[in-house]
């Protein structure tokens, strides 16, 4: 029998119904499919997944701006690390982050739509990716890291030296006392497991992986990697669409954005304004930007407004 002491959550935030999803399937269904009952369940900390990205516009794959392309880096920058548009057809070659922890990277030509951070740790997140711009000096990896023990739920304070180093400047103090208290163990064993479909248990394994070798002295970043990365061909996961490589999305502001992933760590993104569009002179915040895959086998990225080039 599963205890509730095993499902306690942080007695500060309020309690939501088991809304934790895994391939689209609720935590709460898979249960009742295994006969548990489960007390209530804060949101996955991350649950952005394809039905949330409805902007894709397919009208537009063929499209190409008739302008020449600039750097997004000559815009004015913002305080949250974005960008303040204006007209034009613009790249940024961008430090990105792996949000779905033992999927593959991407490849194959599958293409990626918008969508926003969704889910119980979405504040944390965004605020890494945000407040990373202003640390080049800490390292992608450790960045990287630091998301999948937020991903898997890891204890910050049970992290290495460089990690909790990097929680301590990118993430607030309240931020830091909810994430070490809020720490749900996601079941990877038992009868919910047992009944769970193959991609489901994949991810559930890689996450207990990773919280296990997160708090473990001596972990390399080419250890987590390997757990988190999956090699190999994709398959079509549950729930796919076909989305080519470089699907505009019509972003909810007003501007077209295209996601060009070169691996799961660097993204190349464009975006179009068009001359009197409603996006110029809104924020291009890459940390509210997820680009999610047309094939659920891969990877979601966040996006940030770190250029490759720091790496």
């Amino acid at each position: 029998m599963f205890r509730a002491a095993a499902f306690a959550v942080v007695l500060s935030c309020s309690l939501a119904p088991a809304e934790a999803q895994f391939g689209g399937l609720k935590l709460g269904d898979l249960a009742k499919r295994a006969g548990i009952s489960l007390p209530n369940l804060r949101k996955e900390p991350i649950s952005t997944s394809l039905p949330d990205a409805r902007w894709g516009d397919p009208s537009q794959d063929r499209f190409v701006p008739p302008l020449p392309r600039r750097e997004l880096t000559q815009l004015q920058r913002t305080a949250n690390g974005g960008f303040v548009l204006q007209a034009g057809y613009y790249r940024f070659n961008d430090q990105s982050y792996c949000l779905h922890a033992g999927t593959h990277g991407p490849g194959g030509g599958d293409g990626y739509l918008y969508a926003p951070p969704i889910g119980g740790a979405k504040d944390a997140v965004i605020t890494i990716v945000r407040n990373s711009v202003q640390h080049p000096e800490i390292d992608q990896h450790a960045i990287q890291a630091l998301l999948w023990a937020i991903l898997s739920r890891a204890k910050i304070e049970d992290l290495s030296n460089e990690q909790q180093m990097a929680a301590s400047q990118l993430l607030t103090p309240r931020q830091l006392a909810g994430l070490n208290r809020n720490v749900l163990d996601v079941l990877s064993s038992g009868p919910i497991s047992q009944n769970l479909p193959r991609e489901v248990r994949s991810v559930m394994q890689a996450e207990a992986d990773l919280r296990r070798m997160l708090t473990t002295p001596g972990t390399s970043f080419a250890e987590l990697e390997r757990v988190a990365v999956l090699a190999g061909m994709a398959p079509a996961g549950p729930g796919s669409i076909r989305v080519p490589n470089g699907r505009w999305s019509l972003h909810p502001d007003g501007y077209w954005i295209r996601y060009l992933p070169n691996s799961y760590s660097n993204t190349v993104v464009e975006i179009w304004a068009p001359v009197g569009s409603p996006g110029i002179g809104k924020e291009y915040d890459p940390a509210t930007h997820i680009a999610v895959p047309g094939n659920t086998s891969r990877q979601r990225l966040i996006q940030s407004g770190r250029s490759y080039a720091m790496n």
